[in-house]
């Protein structure tokens, strides 16, 4: 858990460094230079193109269909996520009692308790940087699609329903942080990550950056983020519980 907040306090800085240190107010075109540009914002504003002239000049609709597609993209990531968190929740109680026996904090002992922690996720077949991973693969998508949306000029006078794709909205930023909330919850749900301080921790600390975020960028972005948010929430539902019954039948036998 501590992985996922540095990968988010990284993607804080990327977006801060990006947005200030590129051509952000410069309308994306195909005569765009640079690798940035030319091989992520662009196709993005492009693909949202698409899909607003295949809604009838819809910018909102355009951005809940690349959403859906990422988020189906990443699926396979996101499945992996998940297994991986189930496993390390598994083992809360051998990891428990390794940091008990090695409580010492002389090098030796240190050394030791990574070893036999190591050793513990191989054998259970824990990768404790799985869960980091979907977040890293996601934040040049996210960049590139703050990008798209601040320098595709036609989406800044679009609407859609009462948003005005251009400007944030407080409510919107509201229902940023409370999807990410659930979403959260929902990840932590039946498990000893429950019980774990700093996962405790990033509950909270993750729906704050992201709504801090959703107040100062275009309701586009914040409308990326819900689609995004509800989304992952029915993969977790769905995903997880027959996880959950395997767990109950293994229980039970």
């Amino acid at each position: 858990m501590r992985n996922k907040l540095i990968a988010l306090l990284a993607m804080a800085g990327l977006l801060m460094f990006l947005s200030g240190c590129t051509q952000v107010n410069q309308e994306i075109t195909e005569d765009s230079t640079g690798f940035w540009n030319e091989y992520i914002v662009y196709p993005l504003s492009q693909t949202l193109q698409f899909f607003a002239d295949s809604t009838g000049g819809s910018y909102g609709l355009a951005i809940i269909i690349v959403t859906i597609i990422i988020r189906l993209v990443l699926l396979p990531l996101n499945v992996k996520q998940l297994k991986s968190s189930k496993a390390m929740q598994d083992i809360q109680p051998q990891l428990q009692e390794l940091r008990s026996k090695y409580s010492s904090k002389d090098a030796q002992s240190q050394q030791k308790l990574q070893q036999e922690t190591m050793q513990l996720f191989q054998k259970n077949g824990v990768n404790p940087l799985a869960g980091c991973l979907p977040i890293i693969v996601q934040m040049p998508v996210l960049i590139g699609f703050y990008h798209a949306i601040m320098r595709t000029e036609t989406i800044q006078t679009h609407s859609f329903l009462w948003m005005e794709l251009g400007q944030s909205d407080p409510f919107l930023a509201i229902l940023t942080a409370a999807t990410t909330f659930l979403q959260q919850k929902l990840m932590m749900a039946g498990g000893a990550a429950g019980q774990n301080p700093q996962m405790q921790m990033m509950l909270y600390i993750m729906p704050l950056m992201i709504g801090t975020f959703a107040f100062f960028f275009p309701s586009a972005l914040a409308l990326y983020w819900i689609v995004g948010n509800i989304v992952m929430i029915l993969q977790t539902l769905f995903i997880r519980k027959p996880m959950m019954k395997d767990t109950t039948g293994g229980t039970a036998k």
